[in-house]
């Protein structure tokens, strides 16, 4: 005969493990709709176990967000973005950008969407503005060194840029079958993006931009 010694689970998380549960809920059911119930059943462990770890859910949003943007912010003290002429600098931003939203592809998707209903998604919104804003500022100062087309208004270069990087939450699978690995992506972009921007830009991209 034999005994059993089951018994409630042991809480085995680590805050990292944990936070990545929490991401994976936050955008299958949206942060509003996320509970700490919730919560504790995608991780199999108790609400107490959670609050072990963290003093509530804003807590695991504050600690998701913040792992996007330092990787967002990082690539901004990077030698290739801090030398050099400002369009060489603008396209290693991009690429580098690109390459963490897909390295971290769960926790830049959270951060993209956001909605500012809490202090932490606010505080989340004005940082991510702030990196808008400084790439935007290289945009403009590539335009302003004559190395960007002048007949492209640069705010809309800009919307237009990060519109298609941020769009990459929407699509990219790194683990799906046939899919693109994240060199390929990158250079696509940066390739799209810059040689229609770039004053030296083919007669083909031309004709696209004048329709």
């Amino acid at each position: 005969m034999t005994t059993s010694n089951a018994g409630p689970k042991r809480d085995t998380y680590t805050p990292e493990t944990l936070l990545g549960v929490a991401v994976e809920v936050f955008n299958e059911r949206g942060y509003d709709g996320t509970s700490m119930e919730h919560l504790s059943k995608a991780a199999g462990i108790s609400k107490s176990s959670i609050y072990h770890h963290v003093v509530g859910k804003e807590e695991l949003l504050r600690r998701a967000v913040s792992r996007a943007l330092d990787g967002l912010f990082a690539i901004l003290e990077e030698d290739g973005a801090t030398h050099g002429r400002p369009v060489a600098r603008v396209e290693y931003v991009t690429r580098r950008t690109v390459e963490v939203l897909m390295t971290e592809l769960p926790y830049v998707t959270l951060l993209l969407r956001v909605r500012g209903n809490t202090q932490t998604e606010r505080w989340a919104m004005e940082r991510r503005r702030e990196f808008d804003q400084r790439v935007a500022d290289l945009l403009k100062a590539a335009a302003a060194d004559g190395d960007l087309r002048t007949d492209v208004d640069i705010r809309l270069a800009t919307r237009l840029l990060f519109g298609m990087i941020n769009s990459l939450v929407e699509w990219y699978r790194p683990q799906a079958a046939g899919g693109y690995d994240q060199e390929q992506v990158a250079d696509a972009v940066v390739r799209i993006a810059f040689d229609g921007l770039r004053t030296g830009a083919g007669p083909e991209i031309q004709d696209v931009l004048r329709k």
